[in-house]
């Protein structure tokens, strides 16, 4: 019944060295796109509720409470989704796995905006997070198989800016559509494109380059770290790889414990920072939405600036990036924080700030899988997902407590703090070099 779902396997290759060349260099930029159109689509099926949220509140009493369950909720299922998907990414053919799951949010998204009921809604919610699982995994295994290791930065960069385009394009669909149709149309919408963009998905990707009759990207690129990871990556059992590369890998770990504590600030200030310019400097929710896009834009150039670096400037070292990085969200945050301009400009701008340096740790911790076997790229970024989306849970219920006893205060203190435990847990890493 999963014939269809399940990886290709290698073939002996066949092809000469020219052509080797130009189906490389085709369904590179071709799988990227596929990639980069179906992971920024499922932004719009992962972040409508958040963009909706304060005209929920508003027409159907709920409180912040409820809604910061619902968010708890979701990440929790998604982190445990993102490594189970990892796992099971990693045995198959990215092609259907990432399109499949692309429409399955779709229909769940429109399922959504014609439902009422607080548990329902959560419901249905927490089996959109499941399938929002099926997104990033396919996207590692694909970044690890058809780019190397010198230059992998970049590509996983451009990747990564997938989810700022979908994360700044979301909130001003999402707040037009509610503004003049209600918010149900602003869940439904985002419903549509994502079964539309599944199918592009389903049609564009590919499986590895050596199910293809390519040979590895590292034999193609003669890439020196690829081919020793990939000469010490022989087959192994999940138990195996998941026991030696993930469990007992002390870089991953490290990895992990700071991801939970990046993602309370990303998350943070990505499904609360809407209803603080609402509720603390009175925006109407398009302007709110319009500034907190710039998040996103930040986000991109940020990513791009540091999948860079860690290449040209430290030799594929993400770590130095990080750290650099890290001292720039807590400068970003406390100037959000401190100076509290009520000026749309401003906050703007501190958004923009806060996404260029919050997206490249987000980005080159969740290049975990350079610190794992070669074949289980899904499993690596899957585990570091866990924990980076139980910091997203954090800042969903728990955070929402801390504002309804502290305000809008114990909100910043929290993110401040977070970030420098963050950039702590790294330090080791600081002096480990790529293997």
């Amino acid at each position: 019944m999963f014939q269809w779902i399940k990886a290709l396997p290698a073939r002996e290759i066949t092809h000469t060295p020219a052509e080797v060349e130009q189906l490389y260099r085709y369904w590179r930029i071709q799988i990227m796109l596929g990639m980069y159109a179906g992971y920024a689509v499922f932004y719009f099926t992962r972040k409508s509720f958040n963009y909706v949220m304060p005209q929920m509140i508003s027409d159907l009493g709920f409180t912040l409470s409820d809604i910061g369950l619902i968010g708890t909720l979701f990440y929790l299922v998604y982190g445990c989704s993102r490594f189970f998907s990892g796992m099971l990414s990693d045995m198959a053919n990215p092609r259907w796995f990432m399109g499949v799951g692309l429409m399955v949010t779709g229909v769940l998204n429109i399922l959504f905006g014609a439902s009422s009921g607080l548990l329902l809604f959560t419901g249905l919610w927490v089996v959109n997070a499941f399938f929002q699982g099926w997104g990033w995994p396919p996207c590692s295994r694909l970044l690890t198989s058809w780019y190397s290791r010198n230059e992998r930065g970049r590509w996983w960069a451009l990747c990564n800016t997938s989810h700022n385009v979908g994360g700044a394009l979301i909130p001003l669909l999402a707040g037009v559509l509610t503004v003049h149709y209600g918010w149900r149309y602003g869940m439904i919408v985002p419903g549509i494109i994502a079964i539309i963009t599944g199918a592009f998905v389903c049609y564009r990707l590919r499986d590895r380059p050596v199910s293809m009759g390519l040979p590895s990207v590292g034999q193609w690129r003669s890439d020196a770290l690829e081919l020793q990871q990939e000469q010490q990556s022989a087959a192994l059992p999940l138990a195996a790889i998941l026991r030696r590369y993930i469990f007992t890998n002390r870089a991953l770990w490290l990895l992990a414990a700071s991801y939970v504590f990046v993602y309370i600030v990303r998350i943070g200030i990505n499904d609360w920072g809407n209803l603080y310019l609402t509720e603390r400097h009175n925006y109407p929710l398009v302007m709110a939405n319009s500034a907190l896009s710039m998040l996103e834009v930040g986000g991109f150039i940020g990513t791009l600036a540091a999948g860079w670096g860690s290449d040209k400037l430290f030799n594929g070292n993400r770590n130095p990036m990080n750290i650099i990085f890290m001292l720039g969200i807590f400068l970003s945050v406390g100037l959000l924080w401190m100076v509290g301009s009520g000026h749309w400009f401003f906050n703007a701008a501190c958004f923009f700030l806060i996404g260029f340096f919050i997206f490249g740790p987000q980005m080159l911790i969740g290049m975990a899988a350079e610190s794992a076997h070669k074949e289980s790229a899904g499993a690596a970024t899957g585990f570091v997902g866990i924990f980076g989306y139980l910091g997203a849970a954090l800042s969903g219920y728990p955070l929402a407590k801390v504002m309804e006893v502290w305000q809008w205060q114990g909100f910043f203190i929290v993110l401040s703090l977070a970030t420098l435990i963050s950039a702590v847990l790294l330090i080791p890493l600081l002096l480990r070099v790529p293997r």
